[in-house]
């Protein structure tokens, strides 16, 4: 990696990154010391993250010994697999671990921050183009809160790993509520429920953004893109 020293767990991130935040509460879950590296995401990209992640140039990037690990849900594996002794994530059943992996995936392609993909279009389409997209997306929640059911966690008792990939979008409800008009709470109070349940875990309490700058970050991404 250059001339910067990457040995230990440095990890490359931007404050607000939902998928980003999936890492440090995995890392802090397992008890892993690392170096958090900041990314200007809305300026220059550092050389280490473009040498880093060369292929999509974006955060997160865990580097572990020098050895770069790309993509969120594919670096909570990792840090599951590497330090396997405290706080597994995945369930040791392979049959439960599909599961939780099919579920982890649904929400990585439909569970998008407001700047991104699906999700995007609450904020900026009008009209019927909106109303379609809340629908959309309030069928989305709709259907995570049936997988929840009653449980504490996806998983059942255990803090694990869907639940890693849905927590850090709880900062993002404020946003996704004010601009798409609608309660999520209302919706679906289970889900809002289970978010408050991992609110009261460390590792999720020090690493989530607070909802108002989450929603005011998203003000600033709406005047850059000159969105009314």
């Amino acid at each position: 990696m250059g001339e910067v020293d990457t040995k230990g767990v440095v990890l490359l991130d931007f404050w607000v990154s939902p998928f980003g935040q999936r890492c440090r509460i995995a890392l802090a879950e397992k008890g892993v010391e690392y170096e958090y590296r900041e990314e200007n995401l809305l300026g220059d990209k550092s050389p280490l993250l473009l040498e880093s992640n060369p292929v999509y140039k974006k955060v997160p990037v865990l580097i572990h010994d020098g050895k770069p690990v790309c993509e969120s849900l594919l670096i909570v594996q990792y840090i599951d697999e590497w330090w396997p002794h405290r706080a597994p994530l995945l369930p040791a059943d392979p049959y439960a671990r599909a599961h939780a992996r099919f579920w982890a995936d649904f929400i990585d392609k439909k569970v998008r921050p407001p700047y991104a993909d699906a999700s995007y279009v609450l904020w900026k389409l009008k009209g019927e183009g909106h109303s379609a997209a809340k629908e959309e997306f309030t069928g989305i929640l709709k259907l995570l809160e049936g997988e929840l059911g009653d449980k504490k966690y996806f998983a059942g008792d255990a803090f694990g790993f869907v639940d890693i990939a849905l927590v850090p979008f709880v900062c993002w409800f404020y946003t996704y509520e004010t601009y798409a008009g609608f309660s999520i709470e209302e919706l679906t109070p289970k889900l809002v429920a289970w978010g408050k349940r991992c609110m009261e875990r460390e590792s999720v309490a020090k690493t989530l953004s607070d909802p108002h700058k989450v929603f005011e970050f998203v003000g600033v991404l709406k005047k850059r893109f000159g969105v009314e």
